[in-house]
């Protein structure tokens, strides 16, 4: 309903009800969908597979926010969607419980020692919540359903997992050297204007190629998640149709062709 003359609108929902949002729609989704059906931009992945995924991935973030070891779920099998239901309430619960400002073991701090950590829970708020709204699409998706529905279809929260990918996923895989720096500097914009830059965290080199990448920030979060374009491989996905690549001092088929090589490298784990 719309807000009363005079009355302020609600506050938006914090990271931590979207992720329990997030969380019950992928069980909903589980109900509609087969085990067994493939998720080919995730490899030889199974909905099973991507689902246990999840369910770990969770389940080992409430052990980082809470600077705690990780005790081990096993090898399995697992009834995946018992499995999930556990592992997401297990998080949930977790984070609620803790202060947002705690510190925290974090993809920030790989390496560091814990008392010159820098990361706090709110980080796994984020996190998970990116985490969980990336694969529902993956298991909406693959299934058949519509993946525009709720917070999937929300343009606020792609644009943070765009800004996620820029400013914390693909500087720390640079920093771990699993992929090299960029060789061209990246600017990815929404159409209003919007922008933020894909370099790895590396300070900007002179001589390196621009380009700019235009979409929606839902077409650019599956981007740069490898969910569309050239980065999904063979998964029957289109190139680089939907987007448009402009180039400064390159053309576009230039442009286009080091965006590739960029996103075939790799901009997340």
């Amino acid at each position: 309903m719309p807000s009363a003359p005079g009355s302020q609108p609600p506050p938006p929902p914090t990271d931590l009800e979207v992720l329990a949002d997030l969380q019950a729609d992928v069980l909903g989704a589980l109900v509609h969908v087969d085990p067994e059906t493939p998720v080919p931009w995730c490899g030889r992945w199974r909905v099973r597979h991507l689902v246990v995924h999840l369910a770990r991935v969770h389940h080992w973030a409430a052990a980082q926010a809470a600077r705690t070891r990780e005790v081990p779920l096993g090898r399995g099998p697992f009834d995946p969607t018992q499995l999930y239901a556990s592992c997401a309430a297990e998080l949930r619960e977790t984070l609620a419980a803790l202060d947002p400002d705690a510190r925290a073991a974090t993809l920030l701090d790989d390496g560091v020692p814990r008392e010159q950590q820098r990361g706090t829970v709110a980080f796994w708020h984020r996190r998970q919540k990116l985490e969980t709204l990336v694969h529902l699409w993956d298991l909406r998706t693959a299934g058949g359903l519509p993946s525009d529905v709720g917070h999937l279809g929300r343009e606020e929260q792609w644009w943070d997992v765009v800004l996620e990918v820029a400013e914390v996923m693909h500087p720390r895989q640079v920093r771990l050297a699993r992929v090299a720096a960029p060789p061209v500097l990246v600017t990815l914009r929404r159409p209003d204007g919007e922008g933020v830059a894909l370099d790895g965290g590396v300070p900007s080199a002179t001589g390196l190629p621009r380009l700019e990448v235009v979409g929606s920030a839902r077409e650019l979060g599956l981007l740069v998640w490898g969910r569309s374009g050239v980065a999904a491989g063979d998964a029957g996905t289109p190139g680089l149709d939907p987007y448009e690549v402009r180039g400064d001092g390159v053309d576009d088929a230039a442009a286009r062709s080091l965006l590739a090589d960029l996103l075939r490298a790799g901009l997340t784990p």
